[in-house]
């Protein structure tokens, strides 16, 4: 049986919705390139700081996205959400890659075997770090191929991305030296989505538990 052609109309929503998560990053090179080449002002006094900054929160902020997706997709009953949440979760990850690596190599300059005594001695860069190992198996089994070879286990395992999530919230809110109100916010996003899972989850327990309940009491010749 030949695959399904996917139809025109999410060929043309992705391709858009591949340039708005891009779009950060264009500019942001763009801007790095100006300072690198003419010593601007572009990225404000502290570039790397600005640098490491932005590509950690359009990491955080493509993650609330995807952690969005589903209560999106239940709120509206559009089931064609969900075509989006793998992009979107990927992207968070490309970020958090390129965060990362900007901190190896423009905050460390190179000095890679520093990043463990970091790790150890910083806790805002351990919950980091964690967050990202978090999301590495994620995106690594991201594909189709891994959706089949894992099965159930693989739900099980992506459920990795609200710890991911509270990690990265966590790393952010640490990071911030006096106004919290932007990590706070983010926190306020993460928490509403985990407690909508939470009820969500409740609910259909509750539902399977009457269902259950209501088979046993009917009567044998029913």
């Amino acid at each position: 049986m030949p695959p399904r052609k996917t139809p025109g109309r999410i060929i043309a929503a992705k391709t858009l919705v591949h340039a708005l998560a891009l779009t950060p990053l264009s500019i942001l090179a763009w801007q790095f390139w100006d300072v690198y080449s003419t010593n601007s002002d572009a990225l404000g006094a502290d570039p790397v700081a600005e640098i490491e900054h932005r590509l950690g929160l359009w990491a955080l902020r493509f993650l609330m996205l995807a952690l969005a997706i589903t209560p999106l997709r239940q709120l509206t009953g559009k089931a064609v959400f969900i075509r989006f949440r793998r992009m979107i979760g990927l992207y968070a990850f490309a970020y958090a890659c390129l965060h990362f690596s900007a901190y190896l190599v423009l905050d460390l300059r190179g000095y890679w075997t520093q990043i463990f005594e970091e790790i150890a001695k910083r806790p805002y860069i351990t919950v980091g770090f964690s967050a990202w190992l978090l999301l590495l198996p994620l995106a690594i089994t991201s594909t189709q191929g891994w959706i089949r070879r894992l099965g159930r286990n693989w739900g099980r395992l992506h459920k990795l991305v609200y710890a991911a999530g509270v990690l990265a919230v966590l790393h952010f809110w640490w990071l911030v030296k006096s106004d919290i109100r932007e990590p706070a916010l983010y926190a306020a996003i993460l928490a509403v989505l985990l407690v909508w899972r939470a009820w969500k989850w409740l609910s259909k327990r509750r539902a399977s538990a009457r269902a259950g309940s209501a088979l046993k009491q009917k009567p044998s010749g029913a």
